[in-house]
């Protein structure tokens, strides 16, 4: 599961984006150029077609328009139009720019002789001119027919004349930009696809929508663009049907994945409308098909089948994802704080473009929106890398977790089979350790006349001793239950063991250093505790292996009594450490690793818990934690 792979996403979809402003920006420069501050329009009514200027000259009916307020909206029933404009003084490799002529058929005339024409079966009206001239057009009026069913029709700002090879680039890079961000955005969306194949089945059906959201974007960027219209009109049906796909894509996809982070909503409405979303998404591509199979026969039916019914939808499902939203800032949910954050910038931007193309008597071409769209687009990476790295958070803690209830339950089993083992054996084997052991006492006094074999009978006692003791720790073990159990002052408790081990200490050339508060009390059984805290104490001297320090402190926390027993000794590695605690494991020559496991056993008997830290030549620390008297007394009442 490939995590790095939406910070890899984002970075490159932020370097992208980073220097493509310029490019616009670059895109408008006209230094040395002359604007078309103004000129003449006339409408043309159905029962007044003219098709030569000199007709439409003499026509008459013509008006007086400028460059900051140019006529767009026709009225009813009128579907051309005509626009004249004179041209100012030129030099050698002159030309004209008209970035904005709106029209779906364009007829350019000049000298009374066409010079440039265009026709549209679509409905992008968006044309982009350029024109070059001579010295010799100076003054002339050049007229400009055009014609088109949709809601634009005439010229708009942004006409200039300057040197033809500049404004040649100005229109070769116009609109680039669009296709350079739809282009990212479908770059962004195959990588996620790639990435896709590392993923768990779980994260897949999320991360899948999104990658059809950036997808559809990028195509609705890409099909909405005047750059591929200007140069390559001749697929405006392909340009026309990618966005209409594209927006349906993107309707869908965006609703199932705020579906995959909140949930179906109230009564699983949300679930409801996108199968009814995704049913008419069906019908209306079905429709496109059927009009473009049969040369747009029906293409009035699926023109209103597509905007206005798909309008409903798209103010249905955006309420929808508000009150999702709205209700997840209720409860605080820091996925939706970010998804509004991008949501609230690409809708702030949005607004802002809305107000100024009406404001401007809608001659305001949007641009922005692109950029307040990356915002959202953002926001919706990040929210689903976030919850990416949260199951991934959670898959690692139920693992850990998993593997520490295993490791406790194998412990318990060795714990229970020794239980059973040492309660079994141990008084069998401990009788004829003893008659052995007094049989072997009498043989060495009667053969004390040999010189050397004092010494091997010596030797067998003392191994029968050891395995006599060891025989005693496995009792020990099974049973650990506690008798006789009072409340025990620690200071006290360790006064006496302070007195046992502290020779031991000297004998090895350490030093013990213990600071014991009076005031901490718990419940217990005073021989079982000396037994474990001696035990631990001892372990910490023999790994001083000579000079060393080992520290006693203690002190009460949230009403338990914590003791910390710290060595500067050799330490261990993690191996051993995980490992302390199961029989027969022990760092000494002749350790069988049962005190230390007799010593846990007496500290849980007492309802304590103790935990080791160690590191390879620092030294080792065992903390204990007990409850406190009035905490173990209260939960023994409670029970």
């Amino acid at each position: 599961m490939k995590f790095k792979s939406v910070p890899v996403v984002v970075i490159l979809m932020a370097c992208v984006f980073a220097f493509l402003p310029t490019i616009a920006f670059g895109a408008s420069s006209s230094s040395g150029q002359q604007q078309l501050d103004k000129w003449d329009f006339r409408w043309e009514k159905p029962a007044e077609l003219t098709k030569l200027p000199e007709q439409a000259s003499a026509a008459g009916g013509w008006q007086g328009v400028t460059d900051d307020k140019p006529l767009y909206a026709p009225s009813e029933g009128t579907h051309s139009a005509w626009i004249r404009l004179k041209l100012p003084r030129l030099s050698d490799n002159s030309g004209a720019y008209l970035p904005n002529v709106f029209g779906q058929d364009v007829t350019v005339f000049l000298d009374g002789k066409v010079i440039f024409h265009s026709e549209r079966n679509n409905s992008f009206v968006t044309n982009r001119i350029v024109l070059a001239l001579d010295t010799l057009d100076s003054g002339k009026d050049m007229y400009i027919h055009v014609e088109s069913k949709r809601e634009r029709l005439g010229l708009g700002d942004g006409s200039r004349f300057g040197d033809y090879q500049t404004l040649m680039k100005a229109y070769a890079k116009q609109d680039l930009l669009d296709v350079i961000i739809g282009s990212a955005y479908i770059c962004v969306a195959v990588v996620m696809l790639i990435c896709a194949a590392f993923l768990v089945r779980q994260q897949l059906r999320s991360w899948l929508a999104l990658c059809i959201v950036i997808l559809s974007i990028g195509g609705l960027i890409i099909g909405n663009s005047p750059f591929l219209y200007t140069f390559y009109g001749q697929y405006g049906t392909v340009y026309q049907t990618l966005f209409d796909l594209s927006l349906s894509a993107f309707l869908t996809s965006l609703l199932f994945f705020f579906e995959q982070l909140f949930g179906c909503g109230y009564r699983r409405i949300v679930t409801h409308f996108r199968r009814l979303l995704i049913g008419y998404v069906l019908i209306s591509t079905a429709m496109l098909i059927v009009n473009l199979t049969t040369d747009r026969s029906i293409a009035n039916l699926y023109s209103e089948i597509s905007v206005k019914y798909l309008g409903l939808f798209m103010i249905i499902q955006f309420i929808l994802m508000f009150g999702m939203l709205i209700r997840q800032l209720w409860i605080r949910n820091i996925d939706s704080i970010i998804i509004a954050t991008g949501l609230v910038l690409f809708t702030a931007v949005s607004i802002t473009e809305l107000l100024v193309y009406y404001s401007s008597d809608q001659t305001y071409t949007f641009f922005w929106w692109k950029w307040g769209l990356f915002a959202f687009v953002i926001s919706l990476i990040v929210v689903l890398g976030r919850r990416f790295a949260d199951q991934h958070k959670q898959i690692i803690a139920y693992s850990r977790e998993l593997e520490i209830y295993y490791t406790e339950l194998q412990r318990s089993e060795k714990l229970e089979i020794i239980s059973q083992l040492a309660a079994s054996v141990a008084h069998e084997v401990r009788n004829p350790l003893q008659v052995t052991r007094g049989m072997l006492q009498v043989l060495g006094q009667k053969n004390q006349s040999k010189p050397g074999e004092d010494d091997f009978y010596q030797l067998a006692i003392d191994e029968l001793d050891r395995a006599s003791v060891i025989v005693t720790d496995f009792l020990g073990f099974a049973k650990p239950q506690m008798e006789n159990v009072v409340e025990l002052n620690l200071a006290e408790e360790f006064k006496h063991v302070q007195g046992i081990i502290v020779p031991l200490a000297n004998m090895q050339g350490g030093k013990l250093e213990i600071q014991m508060p009076k005031s901490l009390c718990i419940m217990g059984n005073s021989s079982k505790l000396k037994q474990a805290i001696i035990n631990l104490i001892k372990n910490s001297i023999e790994a001083l292996e000579g000079s060393g320090v080992v520290r006693v402190w203690a002190y009460e926390e949230k009403q338990e009594v914590v003791i910390h027993i710290a060595d500067s000794g050799v330490g261990m590695d993690e191996n051993m450490l995980e490992r302390l605690g199961e029989p027969y494991l022990s760092s000494k020559s002749k350790g069988t690793g049962l005190g230390l496991m007799i010593t846990i056993r007496i500290i849980e008997a007492m309802r304590g818990s103790i935990n080791f830290t160690s590191e390879k030549g620092v030294g080792t620390e065992a903390t204990i934690r007990f409850p406190s008297a009035g905490t173990f007394q209260q939960t023994s009442v409670g029970a």
